[in-house]
């Protein structure tokens, strides 16, 4: 008995050899379609996808290639007749936009983040000493409605100066808390102290009108200054707004007129290297033809271009008449046929010719029985992952301890696909992260906010080496999606980063000891990290280590990573994920570490709650240093930390890609 996969092996091949007659008379069906897929689906798995089975000659796999290919691809005359049509339309077989010229930074005339900067710093410089030599003119309205919200002394009201000590009596004019008998009852003082308290009264008017003259003023002055500063950020602003806007129409063209003329040249390359290749395709590409005559005889001849080829046959006919016809190719499709010189017959006589039956050459297509079963293949992978959504909302009304109302949201996604052969030699771990979080301040007019952004996409390979060690080779993938800024944003809010801008990069080669699902320690002596800034216009690259006239930059180092995760409890997991990088150039100076670390409780099947404390260090990312006084003084690296606590709802997915299996 044969075992499963050998008879499907066998049963497919002959019912891939039964159909092939069908196809010359009839058109390909859906099931013809299926047996083809079949068919390819087998040769896939033993040639290419199962390591258990290996190929006893080499070139083989080559023509199963080309036969695969051949199936699958159109027939090379018609993809040779569609590029010469291609060809000499003067169609453009590539294209590339503007905005994706990887040396912009290089092209002349173009203006780069540091550049509008400077330019930004102009028109400020600029404006100021325009407006402190013509100020604004102030509305008289505005004067009128700052005279009348001053908060000045009612008529009446002016004993307040004396208590709030804005203003004090003289000693002239001080009269006893408590006034003698005597001093009452003598009609000379008693005159005195009404004297006193008549001078008191006017001393009270003159510094009430006083203090309202000077709270007007300062009223009306401060008034000025807000409109005029408002006046000015207004200004201001539309300026800043038409210079980007002159520096991206600016760039645009510039770029544009650069991309075309690289465009059109690449366009060029290309069309004469399919010149080269289609006619090389076409003289190498034959078809073979045989010639049979009736009495079985055959001959074959070669059709291909920029050959020739010779061949002779000899027609026959029912009474074994003979007529030499000389065959010569032309090119691929074509033949010239010549009856050779000096042709004599064997008899000049009639004869009655036989009745041949040339449908019995047919074939009977209902002997041959159907193909068996599919099978679906299926590889040692294992796909997975998790998503969470958190909410976080805080209202207040009327709240008397004080608060803000605020509206918060963090999305999580994480998924992977690992590859473990059977003989657990080789594995194939792939992930990807993606974390988003918002912040909405309850105030309507407020701006959303962006608390988190990351996208994260690893891939590691390992062939295993000795015991638990693997020689592996990792490349890590990591940016943003959104625009990031220095909250609270100025009216003219300049962008820290920007999706691709930066984006990190690092290739390793070293050696992985896995000795379970725990843990894992990388060592990668031979590791290079590449740091890209794609819009050099938005985003100053020199804040992340690039050159000012560069979109990036490459560093060799060391890396080493590590991972571990444990089941504290069981609805308690923690798992830390500690990355670090030494540039081999300064390797005492330059180092980067990346350390996160997470806590995740299971509070229900769906509901989760998260802790995660993320520590990050990179010397190439700089800040700005401020001495007492405010004022710049320079820049460095620091330490950067993340840290959030959410509840949300959680779904989890881990699939195991089971064996190969027949379909019922």
């Amino acid at each position: 008995m044969f075992q499963p996969e050998r008879k499907f092996f066998y049963i497919t091949l002959i019912g891939l050899f039964l159909t092939q007659f069908t196809f010359a008379q009839t058109a390909i069906d859906k099931d013809d379609n299926r047996i083809l897929e079949d068919g390819i689906r087998v040769l896939r798995n033993y040639f290419y996808n199962n390591r258990n089975w290996h190929i006893q000659q080499a070139d083989l796999q080559n023509d199963i290639t080309g036969l695969i290919h051949f199936i699958e691809d159109a027939p090379i005359d018609t993809i040779l007749f569609n590029l010469d049509r291609a060809r000499q339309n003067d169609s453009i077989f590539v294209y590339r936009l503007p905005e994706n010229v990887e040396d912009s930074l290089l092209v002349p005339g173009y203006t780069n983040a540091k550049l509008v900067q400077q330019g930004i710093q102009q028109i400020q410089e600029e404006l100021r000493q325009h407006v402190q030599k013509n100020p604004y003119p102030v509305p008289v309205e505005v004067i009128d409605r700052a005279k009348l919200l001053a908060p000045i002394v009612p008529e009446g009201k002016g004993m307040i100066l004396i208590s709030d000590s804005l203003a004090a009596f003289p000693d002239s004019l001080i009269i006893p808390e408590v006034i003698p008998d005597s001093v009452l009852n003598s009609p000379e003082q008693f005159k005195r102290l009404v004297k006193i308290d008549s001078l008191r009264n006017a001393f009270i008017e003159q510094k009430r009108l006083e203090y309202n003259a000077g709270v007007i003023m300062e009223a009306i002055e401060r008034a000025t200054n807000d409109y005029r500063a408002r006046m000015f950020e207004e200004q201001l602003n539309f300026r800043i707004k038409r210079y980007r806007e002159s520096v991206e129409l600016n760039n645009y063209s510039v770029l544009r007129a650069y991309n075309d003329s690289v465009m059109a040249s690449v366009n060029d390359s290309i069309r004469a290297v399919l010149d080269v290749l289609g006619t090389y395709a076409g003289y190498i590409d034959s078809t073979k033809v045989s010639f049979t005559n009736l009495q079985g005889e055959s001959s074959d001849i070669i059709l291909q271009n920029g050959q020739e080829h010779f061949a002779r046959i000899w027609l026959k006919n029912e009474q074994n008449d003979s007529l030499l016809v000389l065959v010569k190719s032309t090119d691929k499709r074509g033949m010239q046929l010549l009856i050779n010189d000096g042709v004599t017959f064997s008899r000049f006589t009639e004869r009655t010719s036989k009745n041949f039956d040339f449908e019995s050459l047919k074939l009977d297509y209902n002997k041959f029985s159907g193909v068996g079963k599919s099978y679906v293949l299926e590889t040692p992978w294992r796909i997975g992952g998790d998503g969470s959504i958190g909410f976080t909302q805080t209202y207040y009304e009327n709240w008397k301890k004080g608060g803000e109302s605020a509206l918060s949201l963090l999305i999580i996604l994480k998924g992977f696909a690992t590859y473990n052969s059977v003989d657990g030699k080789i594995k194939w771990d792939n992930n990807a992260e993606i974390r988003n979080g918002w912040l909405r301040p309850g105030d309507k007019s407020s701006e959303i906010k962006k608390t988190d952004d990351k996208l994260e996409l690893t891939s590691r390979f390992g062939v295993k080496a000795v015991d638990k060690w693997y020689y592996s080779t990792e490349l890590t993938f990591n940016t943003q999606f959104f625009r990031g800024y220095d909250y609270p944003k100025a009216d003219h809010p300049v962008p820290k980063s920007a999706f691709m801008a930066p984006s990190k990069t690092i290739f390793k080669i070293g050696l992985d000891y896995k000795p379970n699902n725990e843990f894992s320690l990388f060592l990668s002596p031979l590791s290079i990290k590449n740091i890209y800034v794609r819009d050099t216009t938005l985003i100053d690259q020199t804040k992340y280590g690039v050159n000012i006239y560069e979109k990036a930059f490459w560093e060799p180092g060391l890396n080493a990573d590590l991972k571990f995760k444990k089941q504290i409890a069981p609805d308690l997991f923690f798992e830390t994920k500690y990355k670090m990088f030494i540039n081999y150039k300064d390797p005492f100076k330059k180092l980067d570490i990346d350390w996160e670390n997470n806590l995740r409780m299971q509070l229900t099947t769906y509901l989760d709650l998260k802790m995660m404390i993320h520590l990050l260090y990179d010397d190439n990312v700089l800040f700005p240093v401020y001495d007492n006084a405010g004022i710049q003084v320079g820049e460095k690296a620091k330490l950067q930390i993340e840290e959030f606590i959410t509840i949300g709802f959680v779904y989890k997915i881990n699939k195991q890609v089971m064996r190969s299996r027949r379909i019922r």
